[in-house]
């Protein structure tokens, strides 16, 4: 037996052997149909979507489109073959080869040299500088090395579905080894990548958000008035607000700032939050924000707004200041944190737990409120931007309210997946625009853009009044996950007048576009995409609200006041802008 077993040279050739058989698979060059369609999409992904993209950005984005048209004219040159059409071997055709080569560098190189403009479409529409010459050297490089990489990746993979298939044949008829080896194979790399990959990159997100969230800056101290969260009379303690949390609650407007705008008879508002520390289920964090929110008085105001922040505990100071100047201080607003992480993350890792303490919140502020005199008690307003804005819908049920209904709600950029969002969208009068449709008449809810509401000025209100702030530039919103294979409805006119003209849908790229418009909603311009300015705020506020005791022009002013100091705060600090 011995002298059979193979030598360690006959099993270091063998090894070689297999090395270079991986080798040449992973280095094979690519098919007439994988390039061209490579081309096609390449040249698709720098046309204009729905916001701005730097050159990284737009060089992954155009490196996986150029990936996955090459995946798929892969694919369909290996059903083509399946199904035992004729087919055309390359190797034999060195001629068409290098006809299709040229003609896709070509394709490339025009989109290239085109991008440009259609970027500064793009830039142009949302009043932003135009981008420089050497974008495109730097969108082709990083293009070309995601897309190798992605190609690499790809082939990697579909070698280990390939030895998978090999191993089970030996025990199995050929047929039922491919689809049992496929099956397997396809399941160990999900495993792998799930259970390894992911789960560290998570891993080391997770701690860094958690150690960023209880940062406490030295130039932070706490509150000295009683009345704010964090004081020595508060019953929630300084370190237990969190980082976001410490921010709302130490911006809050002074009564003599208000009294600029509002004149003298203003009073500081209340701002109530509750950070994750405070308790350890959403019930215990509830529980603890309405007993600091009897404390200081909250529902001795003439409103109250029950606030559902993003992933991390962000509020948008854009959506609270202007309500607390419009009704003269005399406003408090409650909070409580569900996660540290940021939106997306927070969705991908725990999508409940938002829902479940917007849910908590909810239920103990309102159970308080019904039980007051309705003619003292505060006006009751949710609101909520982005997964806030998802997980404030969620926070109640319509029958719930038949007896007793709140107030209203301003949901800003709510997203997609908003189900309460959707449905009125779905139901919208007909030959309404889904980006600003109007809901029957109007006396429920009500849409509103940078330009206004598809519901006439002068429209009676019922009980309740629902507003939502949308901008037809928000990929957050307005990602359409039919649109691979359809036009998304936004694109069908009339177009939103923050969309450029020059954005066109193509299958599969379209939808890779938006998904990278979603990441990026947060970076674009006030009043564009993700970002919501606070003059279009007091408008939503305005309607769902019904004050009319201030001047236009002031409110005019009030309007250019507060857009002018949130510009100012974006362009200083861009730590909120990755939240969403």
């Amino acid at each position: 037996m011995a002298g059979n077993a193979p030598s360690r040279t006959t099993l270091r050739q063998h090894g070689r052997d297999a090395a270079g058989r991986i080798f040449r698979r992973l280095s094979a060059a690519p098919g007439n149909t994988g390039l061209v369609l490579g081309a096609l999409f390449f040249a698709a992904s720098l046309t204009p979507s729905l916001t701005p993209r730097i050159t990284v950005a737009q060089a992954v984005l155009s490196g996986l489109c150029l990936a996955a048209g090459y995946g798929v004219g892969v694919l369909l040159r290996w059903l083509w073959g399946y199904l035992e059409l004729p087919v055309a071997k390359d190797g034999g055709r060195p001629r068409l080869r290098r006809i299709v080569s040229v003609a896709c560098a070509a394709i490339a190189a025009l989109a290239l040299w085109r991008s440009q403009h259609w970027e500064n479409i793009v830039r142009e529409l949302m009043h932003l500088d135009p981008a420089g010459p050497s974008r495109i050297v730097g969108v082709a490089l990083g293009a070309a090395v995601v897309a190798l990489l992605a190609v690499i990746l790809g082939r990697g993979a579909l070698l280990g579905v390939e030895a998978m298939m090999r191993l089970v044949a030996r025990k199995v008829p050929r047929r039922i080894a491919n689809v049992v080896g496929a099956i397997a194979g396809v399941l160990l790399l999900v495993g792998l990548v799930n259970g390894v990959i992911v789960s560290s990159i998570l891993d080391m997100l997770d701690a860094s958000y958690r150690q960023a969230d209880a940062l406490i800056p030295p130039d932070m101290p706490p509150p000295s008035a009683w009345d704010s969260p964090g004081s020595a009379q508060s019953l929630v303690a300084w370190d237990q607000l969190g980082r976001m949390g410490r921010r709302y609650v130490e911006a809050r407007p002074t009564a003599e700032e208000l009294a600029a705008f509002a004149g003298p008879a203003t009073r500081a508002p209340l701002r109530v939050y509750a950070g994750l520390p405070t308790g350890d289920t959403p019930e215990q964090r509830a529980k603890l924000a309405l007993e600091e929110l009897k404390r200081v008085g909250g529902f001795e105001r003439k409103a109250l707004i029950v606030i559902t922040p993003t992933g991390t505990g962000w509020v948008d100071p854009s959506g609270i200041d202007g309500i607390e100047y419009l009704y003269r201080g005399d406003v408090a607003s409650i909070a409580v944190q569900y996660s540290y992480l940021s939106s997306p993350l927070t969705l991908f890792l725990d999508p409940e737990t938002g829902s479940v303490t917007a849910r908590a919140l909810f239920r103990e502020v309102y159970g308080h409120w019904r039980t007051l005199p309705a003619a003292t008690r505060p006006k009751l307003y949710l609101h909520g931007l982005s997964l806030g804005a998802l997980n404030s819908e969620r926070s109640f049920e319509m029958y719930e309210l038949l007896g007793d209904p709140f107030d209203g709600a301003v949901w800003s950029g709510p997203p997609f997946a908003a189900s309460k969002w959707a449905g009125l969208t779905r139901s919208r009068n007909p030959g309404t625009p889904v980006w600003l449709p109007q809901f029957r008449d109007g006396s429920f809810a009500r849409f509103r853009n940078q330009h206004g509401s598809s519901t006439p000025a002068g429209t009676p209100w019922g009980p309740m009044r629902v507003v939502y702030l949308q901008y037809g530039s928000d990929a957050v919103t307005f990602f359409d996950r039919h649109g691979f294979f359809r036009q998304p409805g936004l694109l069908q006119a009339p177009r939103p007048p923050d969309v450029s003209p020059a954005m066109r849908w193509y299958p599969l790229v379209t939808n890779l576009q938006m998904a990278m418009d979603t990441s990026l909603s947060m970076s674009a311009p006030m009043g564009f995409g993700h970002v919501y300015a606070p003059s279009h705020y007091i408008d939503a506020w305005l309607e769902a609200t019904g004050i009319d005791d201030w001047p236009a022009e002031e409110v005019e002013r009030l309007k250019r006041f507060l857009d002018e100091r949130r510009r100012a705060e974006l362009a200083k600090d861009s730590d909120e802008t990755v939240d969403g």
